[in-house]
């Protein structure tokens, strides 16, 4: 599968709200309101009188997840089964879903379960695509309570790239409704980040 820096994925999303008719505003709130605001934009995606937006039921298997009941689990909810986004289970060692998030420009996630957490994983840019690493780095420490659910760190894979990417790590025991919304606040949270940081990515990363 062919890495893409989160740029990428941020046009592509911009374009899918663009077509659907929205228009962005800027918002200055608290900290501690950004999972309200969160909840509201998307109540305020849909047109006047539709249904509110919904989490899904809270209900708990009074066990922790496994990489397949939490698998089954999310075929049922409605971000999945409404075609909003895909799920695919990927077999191997150490098992994980591939989450593909079409309205957010076919963003990829990776979840796995394991040490008792759940963890939800997004690519951000190669670490050469920053200018000043030092000052960039404290940037991402100091913005942190501004992503809600968010961790920002560095990776390095299998060929030797290093990379920043996002994750979020919930309870294994965790609601689905809580494994959903954490889904879906990290997917925000990546095209925020994008916006938020891309003044310090080179031109390589557009």
């Amino acid at each position: 599968m062919e890495r893409k820096s989160s740029a990428y994925y941020q046009r592509l999303h911009r374009q899918r709200l663009r077509d659907k008719g929205l228009i962005k505003k800027e918002l200055w709130v608290l900290p501690e309101y950004t999972d309200d605001l969160l909840a509201v934009e998307k109540q305020m995606r849909q047109p006047r009188g539709a249904q509110p937006f919904t989490q899904e039921g809270s209900m708990n298997t009074n066990a922790p997840w496994t990489i397949e009941t939490l698998y089954q689990a999310l075929q049922g909810a409605t971000l999945f089964n409404s075609g909003e986004a895909t799920l695919e289970l990927l077999n191997g060692t150490d098992a994980s879903l591939l989450i593909t998030m079409r309205e957010y420009g076919e963003l990829p996630l990776f979840l796995a379960v394991a040490g008792g957490q759940i963890v939800v994983e997004a690519y951000l840019w190669p670490v050469s695509y920053i200018q000043d690493r030092v000052a960039f780095n404290e940037q991402v420490l100091r913005a942190q309570k501004v992503f809600p659910l968010a961790t920002v760190g560095i990776e390095s894979f299998a060929n030797g790239e290093a990379a920043y990417i996002v994750f979020g790590a919930l309870s294994a025991t965790s609601t689905l409704a809580n494994v959903v919304y954490e889904i879906e606040t990290l997917s925000d949270n990546v095209i925020q980040m994008t916006e938020a940081f891309e003044s310090a990515l080179h031109n390589a990363a557009a």
